[in-house]
């Protein structure tokens, strides 16, 4: 009896490795998203000091 018992778990254990073994493996090659990258443009401070003022005189504008 505990020869069988053996046996039927040695077999059980085949059994069992034997689920789901596939010969092949499926690759999956999906190109990765890139998102575009948006740069935004460096303004020198004089630059800067021109736009800051040309955006007061514009809210101050729209103020009257």
């Amino acid at each position: 009896m505990k020869k069988v018992m053996f046996l039927m778990a040695v077999a059980g254990m085949f059994a069992f490795a034997a689920c789901n073994n596939n010969a092949e493996e499926q690759v999956i090659d999906t190109p990765a998203i890139e998102e575009p990258v948006v740069e935004e443009p460096v303004m020198d401070s004089a630059a800067a000091a021109v736009e800051a003022a040309a955006e007061e005189v514009a809210t101050e504008a729209a103020a009257q």
